[in-house]
C-alpha cells in the first residue's frame, strides 16, 4: 500500500508539473511570453543569452520588442520556473562586470515547452477554420494493409526494412485521416450549436451536411469492412512481426535498457512499433471492447448533425418572417447606436428597450442640486444609496462592527523571509572570509559571488583615481586606484581593491568564472575594536 501510494503521488506531481507549463498562455503577460517562446522555437538547440533574445525580439517586432534587459530576465526566469525553458551551461567571455552579469545566464528550450508552443501556434493559426477530411488516405490505408498482409503471410515473410517503411507510412496516413475527422466534426458541432442561422447560412450548411458529410460517411462505411478483413488476416502475425522489426532496428529503445554504459531514458516509440498501436487501429474500425468502434461513432455523429439541422429548419419555419433569428436586427440597432449623437442614442435606447427617465424616490439629492423630473438617469447626478437600504430595504443598522483584521500571520511570514535573507547573506560573508587567500582552490556559491560583486561594484563606485606620473615628471596616459574599498558593517566584512599591473584574479563559482585583470582584492573582517579600525586584511590573488 505504501509503495502504491508513493507511486500515485509521484504521478500526480508529474502531471502537476506538466500542467504548470501551460501557465504562460493565460498569464497577464502572455503575449510577451509567447513572443519569447517563438524566438526559441525558431532555432534548433537554441542556447541564448538575454542580449541575443532582446535583439531577436526587436527584429521580429510585436508586444515584446520594447522589453528592457531587467524585465526580459524576469520573464525568462518565470518560464524556467514553469518548465518551458532550461538553464544552459555556457562559458561566458566578458570585458566588464556589467557585461558578465548580463551574459552569464543562458537559456534553452525544454521538450515540453517546445511541444506546447507548437500546439499553441497551431491553435492560434487555424482554430476556427473548417479542416477538410483527408478521405483519400483511407483508400491508401486499405491498400497498404492488404499488401502488408500478403507479404507477411508469404513464404519467408517480409524483409524487415520493407516492413518498417510500410508500417510507418501506414500509420502516418491513418493518423492524418483520424485527426482530420476529429477536427471537422468538432467544427461541425460548433456551427450547428448556433441559434442565429439566417436563410443563407442555413442553406450553406445544409449543402455541407447533405453532400460533404454524406460522402465521407459512405466512404468510411464502404472501406471499413475491407480494412477489418485485412487486419483479421494480419493479426496473428503482428507479434512476431514486431519482434522481428525490433531485432532489425531498435532505434532509441537501446537507451532505455539499464546496464553499464547505458542511460535510463523514457522513449516514445514510433507509431506502429507497439501492439497497442495496432489495437487502436483495429478498434477504430471494429468494436473490440464493447464501447463501439469509431466508425459507429462517426455514423451517430452524422445522425446528430442532421437532427440539429432539422431543428434549425423547424425554428425557421415557425417564425412569421421566415427567420427566427434577430441577429440582423440587433446588428442594425448596434450600427444606429454607433452612428448616433449622444442625445439621439438616448432616444433610441428609450424606443428600443423602454428605458425612460429615472425617478428618485426616497433619497433626495444634495441640497445644492435641483434635478428636474424630465432628467434622464443617463445624464442625471448619481445619488449614493446606503448598503442597508439597497440590500434589505431598511435604513436600520444591523449586527456589530467587524473586528480589526489580524495580520499577525502575514507579519510572521515577512519576518521569517527577512531572517532567511539575513542568514543567507551571513553565510555568504562567512564563505568569502573562509575562502580568502585560496580562491584558486575553492568554488564559490551563487550567494557568495553575488555578495562579492555587490561589494566590488560599491568599491569601484567609491574609487578615487590619480594620474600615473612618468619618469620625467610629466603626466602620462593611465590611472591608478586609491582608497577603493567598501564594507558591510552588519555582515562584518570589508573589501579593498588596488590596481596592480600584471595581476590576474580568478574566482570560480556555480554561475561561472569571473576573471579580474590588473586588480588585487583584499578581504577583511570588521571588528568592534576600541579604536574603531578594521583588523589586518588578507591579500587575495
Amino acid at each position: 500500500m505504501g509503495a502504491s501510494a508513493s507511486g500515485a503521488g509521484q504521478d500526480a506531481d508529474e502531471e502537476s508539473r506538466r500542467l504548470d507549463a501551460y501557465t504562460y498562455l493565460s498569464a497577464p503577460e502572455r503575449l510577451e511570453h509567447v513572443a519569447i517562446m517563438r524566438v526559441f522555437c525558431g532555432t534548433l538547440l537554441a542556447d541564448l543569452a538575454v542580449p541575443d533574445i532582446m535583439a531577436k525580439l526587436r527584429q521580429s517586432g510585436g508586444s515584446a520588442a520594447g522589453l528592457d534587459a531587467d524585465t526580459l530576465t524576469v520573464r525568462l526566469e518565470q518560464l524556467v520556473t514553469w518548465g518551458n525553458l532550461l538553464r544552459s551551461s555556457h562559458t561566458v567571455k566578458a570585458s566588464s562586470i556589467s557585461e558578465y552579469q548580463r551574459s552569464r545566464s543562458r537559456y534553452q528550450l525544454s521538450k515540453l515547452g517546445e511541444r506546447i508552443q507548437r500546439d499553441a501556434d497551431g491553435v492560434l493559426a487555424e482554430a476556427d477554420a473548417a479542416r477538410e477530411v483527408s478521405s483519400e488516405l483511407l483508400a491508401l490505408v486499405e491498400r497498404g494493409l492488404r499488401e502488408l498482409a500478403d507479404l507477411v503471410t508469404a513464404p519467408g515473410g517480409i524483409e524487415p526494412q520493407d516492413g518498417l517503411e510500410r508500417i510507418s507510412t501506414l500509420f502516418v496516413q491513418f493518423s492524418e485521416f483520424a485527426d482530420s475527422i476529429r477536427d471537422f466534426y468538432a467544427y461541425l458541432g460548433q456551427v450547428l450549436s448556433r441559434y442565429d442561422l439566417d436563410s443563407a447560412e442555413y442553406q450553406g450548411f445544409k449543402e455541407l451536411l447533405l453532400d460533404y458529410v454524406e460522402a465521407i460517411t459512405e466512404d468510411v462505411a464502404f472501406r471499413a469492412p475491407r480494412i477489418s478483413a485485412a487486419l483479421d488476416t494480419l493479426w496473428p502475425h503482428i507479434p512476431a512481426l514486431l519482434d522481428r522489426l525490433d531485432a532489425h532496428a531498435q532505434g532509441l529503445t537501446g537507451l532505455s535498457a539499464q546496464g553499464e554504459g547505458r542511460l535510463e531514458v523514457r522513449v516514445q516509440r514510433s507509431r506502429g512499433r507497439e501492439l497497442a498501436d495496432w489495437e487502436g487501429l483495429r478498434g477504430w474500425f471494429r468494436d473490440t471492447d464493447g464501447q463501439g468502434s469509431q466508425v459507429e461513432q462517426l455514423r451517430d455523429a452524422t445522425l446528430r448533425a442532421l437532427q440539429s439541422l432539422l431543428a434549425n429548419a423547424k425554428r425557421m419555419l415557425r417564425s412569421a418572417t421566415g427567420e427566427m433569428s434577430r441577429r440582423k436586427d440587433l446588428l442594425r440597432l448596434a450600427r444606429w447606436f454607433d452612428e448616433a449623437a449622444p442625445q439621439d442614442a438616448h432616444d433610441i435606447a428609450v424606443a428600443a428597450f423602454g428605458l425612460y427617465g429615472a425617478r428618485h424616490l426616497g433619497i433626495p439629492p444634495a441640497t445644492d442640486e435641483v434635478v428636474p423630473a424630465y432628467t434622464s438617469w443617463w445624464t442625471g447626478p448619481v445619488v449614493e444609496v446606503p448598503v442597508a437600504l439597497r440590500e434589505r430595504g431598511s435604513r436600520a443598522q444591523r449586527g456589530r462592527a467587524s473586528a480589526v483584521e489580524d495580520h499577525s500571520a502575514q507579519k510572521e511570514r515577512l519576518r521569517e523571509a527577512a531572517r532567511q535573507r539575513a542568514t543567507s547573506r551571513a553565510a555568504a560573508a562567512d564563505e568569502l572570509r573562509s575562502a580568502s587567500g585560496r580562491f584558486a582552490d575553492v568554488r564559490l556559491t551563487s550567494a557568495a559571488l553575488g555578495l562579492l560583486l555587490e561589494l566590488l561594484a560599491t568599491a569601484l563606485g567609491n574609487a578615487s583615481l590619480r594620474r600615473r606620473a612618468g619618469a620625467d615628471g610629466e603626466g602620462t596616459a593611465g590611472f591608478d586606484l586609491d582608497s577603493a574599498s567598501s564594507e558591510d558593517a552588519e555582515l562584518g566584512i570589508r573589501l579593498t581593491v588596488r590596481r596592480t599591473e600584471g595581476t590576474r584574479t580568478v574566482l570560480d563559482s556555480a554561475d561561472g568564472d569571473l576573471l579580474l585583470d590588473d586588480l588585487e582584492l583584499k578581504i577583511g573582517r570588521i571588528s568592534a575594536a576600541a579604536d574603531g579600525k578594521a583588523e589586518a586584511e588578507v591579500s587575495v590573488s
